[in-house]
């Protein structure tokens, strides 16, 4: 079948099992060959063509609302709804968005990059839907990993006390990103190889009725009988007893028993979940072999192999080197312990579990449970890092300010993908951190302006003695610097002057550094001479640099990679105004009040004006007003 041809969901209802096999087969060779050339998730996106097919069949998208937990599964619903002619440009700038997107399509009604949402986003809908009478249905689907994540418990448990009616799908692959963890975890393993629940429970209910129930004194033996026997059966209890009727596990490959269960689901009255078993990249063998997260999401791949298309690396990775020297201290201290969400991989935390099992913490999709784990290990002494990515931490908000930061605990955030991150978009792009932690007291923010700095900024991190420690690092690979042997400890709240200049000032750290190098150069041909400083700590300040540079009242221009809304160059406009410093020229360049979509993050900063070309105009423009400022004094 041409997949480009379809335009909505509604012909699947005319297909027959085998038209429906063979179009499966149809867009799992149409991914495969579209994702080696853009790249994407293509393990969860194979795992549910079979599920997504038979949901789009059952159901009528978009009066029914299929909400997709994390959306980084939607691929096969976006070619199913009309999308396929666009997977050229999947994930890329202006292209089409790798998570649902409800300006992209009526049929995305929920937009998702962070999991465990979709629970409580469908009890919103079915409640939406009760209030004003009408008779839609709501089908909610979740991994299994997600499943994890204390959100959607708590929906579970609210959607259950309701009997609000939905069907729940549990997607089970038994993997998130990284294989999962956790009881609730093993608790899917037992009904995994329970046999099928609905069977078992029909049976069960039918050799019940066969005992003659003579007085209540027998009925209520039959009822502790088929009570006991349930919990024997270690099959949907834990499901049931949070009020749902529970049917599975199902095959999630087998179209027939889709059918079946999705259409008795949508006779029965309240909430239901269906179990089913999927098989994460199934149809391509490195996808289905892949036991750690590595087909999870991918760049660009060879097709017929299955190779990885990387450019050669130049430098470490900054996961990994932070992580690395991570490990190497904990070599010498043994207080050192690691915590990560789910994502010991994308972390480069394989090594530190492999040689420290016991001092290594996978929580599963938890970040708030995360963050005030390592808050309780520092209670005790030990010296947590907590890995994890800028825009999960963002979910453990209160939990830094509250847990962490007002105990004044000595806890190391490893805030990776700091910054523009690309084509995950909008869900992903790690640029609110700096804003949101800056305003907490007793929190120290820093950010090295290469991988040698930041090694010794991890050492810093571990040593430090007075409080909590965020250390910032971006996505990608470090500039291929030289690395010193021995680690030392950075001053807190030291900058480094690294250029220096008499007309105007500079004000930048990690990323943008490189940026402000050439936007100075591009100054010094028109005869201005900037200076460059790198502003490693973006808090505490240097407060001696800072004023000195203020008082030399020449101007100063804050360049950050994250959002302006209280961020760095707030800071310094604070301390200006604090310090008696009204006069001053400064301004700022940075993310601007608005989400970034996805791209490549050089398109990305082009698109929002955060460009050596730009500073550089922005400097010459405030030189002249200085200049022009100081003629008229005289």
């Amino acid at each position: 079948m041409d997949l480009t041809k379809i335009s909505d969901p509604s012909f699947l209802k005319e297909l027959g099992n085998g038209e429906l096999e063979a179009l499966a087969s149809d867009i799992r060779s149409f991914l495969i060959r579209e994702l080696s050339a853009t790249g994407g998730h293509i393990g969860p996106n194979l795992g549910v063509v079979e599920l997504t097919i038979a949901l789009h069949r059952a159901f009528d998208s978009p009066r029914d609302k299929i909400i997709w937990d994390v959306g980084h599964q939607a691929y096969v619903h976006k070619i199913l709804t009309g999308r396929a002619c666009d997977f050229s440009t999947l994930r890329k700038y202006r292209g089409l968005c790798g998570f649902p997107k409800r300006i992209e399509s009526e049929h995305d009604v929920w937009e998702t990059g962070h999991s465990s949402t979709s629970l409580s986003a469908a009890m919103g809908m079915a409640a939406a839907r009760d209030i004003k009478g009408a008779d839609n249905h709501v089908i909610p689907v979740i991994g299994d990993g997600a499943l994890t994540g204390g959100m959607a418990l708590e929906a579970l448990n609210h959607i259950g006390s309701e009997r609000t009616n939905m069907t729940v799908i549990l997607n089970d692959n038994e993997m998130s990103i990284a294989p999962n963890v956790g009881a609730l975890h093993n608790v899917l393993g037992r009904l995994r190889t329970a046999g099928k629940y609905n069977k078992a429970k029909d049976e069960l209910e039918y050799l019940l009725k066969k005992i003659p129930a003579v007085g209540g004194k027998l009925a209520s033996t039959a009822e502790r009988v088929k009570d006991s026997l349930k919990y024997l059966l270690v099959t949907g209890v834990f499901f049931e007893e949070l009020g749902f009727t529970y049917l599975g596990p199902v095959d999630g490959h087998s179209f027939e028993d889709l059918e079946a269960n999705l259409n008795y689901a949508k006779k029965m009255e309240g909430p239901v979940l269906i179990h089913v078993l999927t098989k994460k990249g199934k149809g391509f063998r490195p996808a289905e072999e892949d036991k750690i997260g590595t087909w999870h999401g991918t760049g660009p791949y060879k097709l017929e192999t299955g190779d990885l298309i990387k450019s050669p690396a130049k430098a470490p990775g900054w996961s990994a080197l932070i992580a690395e020297t991570v490990r190497r201290i904990a070599r010498e201290d043994k207080r050192v312990v690691a915590i990560t969400p789910a994502m010991p991989v994308g972390s480069k935390l394989e090594g530190f579990a492999s040689e420290f099992p016991d001092r290594m913490f996978d929580v599963g999709i938890a970040e708030q449970h995360a963050t005030t784990m390592a808050a309780g290990l520092a209670v005790e002494e030990m010296k947590p890092f907590l890995a994890i990515y800028s825009t999960f931490l963002q979910r453990a908000y209160d939990q830094v300010l509250h847990d962490i930061a007002r105990q004044n605990l000595n806890v190391f955030i490893g805030i990776d993908r700091s910054g523009l991150v690309g084509a995950d978009g909008e869900t992903h792009q790690g640029v609110f951190d700096i804003a949101f932690l800056r305003s907490m007291p007793n929190l120290t923010i820093m950010m090295p302006k290469d991988e040698n700095e930041g090694q010794h900024m991890v050492r810093t991190a571990v040593s430090y003695e007075d409080g909590p420690i965020a250390l910032r690092y971006p996505r990608g690979n470090g500039l291929g610097v030289p690395m010193d042997e021995e680690l030392r400890e950075i001053p807190i709240g030291s900058w480094e002057m690294l250029r220096e200049g008499s007309d105007a000032a500079i004000l930048t750290f990690g990323t943008t550094i490189p940026m402000a190098f050439s936007a100075a150069d591009r100054l010094r041909e028109k005869g201005i001479d900037a200076a460059v400083v790198n502003a490693r700590f973006i808090k505490p300040f240097d407060e001696e640099m800072l004023k000195n540079l203020l008082e030399k009242k020449i101007p100063i221009v804050t360049v950050e990679e994250a959002v302006l809304a209280g961020g760095f160059g707030s800071g310094v406009m604070e301390f200006a105004h604090e310090h008696g410093f009204h006069g001053s020229i400064i301004d700022r360049m940075g993310i601007p009040d608005k989400f970034i979509e996805h791209g490549s993050v050089n398109e990305l900063l082009e698109e929002i004006g955060v460009t050596d070309e730009a500073l550089a105009e922005k400097v010459e423009e405030l030189v002249g007003l200085s200049r022009q400022k100081g003629m008229h004094a005289l």
